[in-house]
């Protein structure tokens, strides 16, 4: 099994946890420091971690049953080169499963960043929380994408989970200040980190409550085969 676009490793853990130890791991990410993070986690001692770039992989063709990727290629900057390496390095019926945020609305919380963003800076014409995180939502987009990289068909579920957040103001610091984000904001308003942070938390209590709070969160899973 090879996992790309591993980021700290929450997937490789679990991987590692609950599969058969006959299974072999390689775990990926084009990110040095986030593979030293994910090398950390508990449990992970049988995977075999390797810096790579998921759009020119270091590895064979036809060497591995199953590929995996959670929250990772809607970042790619070429999505069909993407899923062209990741059918030269399945096995014939091997399986290509990830998958991506829905639309930002069905993202409570991050949709509650932008709107606060959007409410101060009313002229920025578009945010990355979707124009990124959210921005492959268009199963049409999909599968012709799969297609235009040599997968046949694939099968688009649609999932809502319970998310959980201690208050707004981590929800805004978080996407604000802890992703790329904050380079998007710091370029429109070299001062303004923490008013921007100060607006969207404003806008996710305004939302979902002062306090801890409960949301949906929507996402596609899409399962493919050589």
């Amino acid at each position: 099994m090879l996992e790309t676009a591993a980021g700290t490793g929450i997937v490789t853990q679990t991987l590692a946890t609950r599969l058969p130890s006959s299974v072999q791991i390689v775990a990926t990410d084009l990110n040095q420091p986030m593979i030293d993070h994910a090398k950390s986690k508990l449990g992970v001692g049988r995977v075999t971690f390797q810096q790579a770039d998921a759009l020119e992989l270091p590895f064979p063709d036809d060497g591995f049953d199953v590929l995996v990727c959670q929250f990772g290629v809607m970042f790619f900057p070429d999505r069909r080169q993407g899923f062209h390496e990741a059918r030269r390095v399945l096995k014939p019926g091997g399986r290509l499963l990830f998958n991506v945020w829905d639309r930002i609305d069905r993202c409570p919380p991050a949709h509650a960043v932008m709107a606060g963003l959007q409410r101060r800076y009313p002229a920025h014409p578009s945010w990355f929380l979707e124009r990124m995180p959210s921005g492959y939502h268009d199963q049409d987009i999909i599968r012709a994408d799969l297609r235009a990289a040599g997968f046949a068909d694939c099968r688009i579920d649609t999932v809502v989970r319970t998310g959980r957040a201690a208050g707004p103001r981590g929800v805004a610091q978080g996407l604000c200040q802890g992703s790329p984000l904050r380079a998007e904001i710091e370029a429109l308003d070299p001062t303004g980190l923490e008013a921007a942070t100060d607006a969207a938390a404003a806008m996710v209590a305004e939302r979902c409550g002062e306090g801890a709070f409960e949301t949906l969160l929507q996402a596609l899973v899409v399962e493919t085969t050589r």
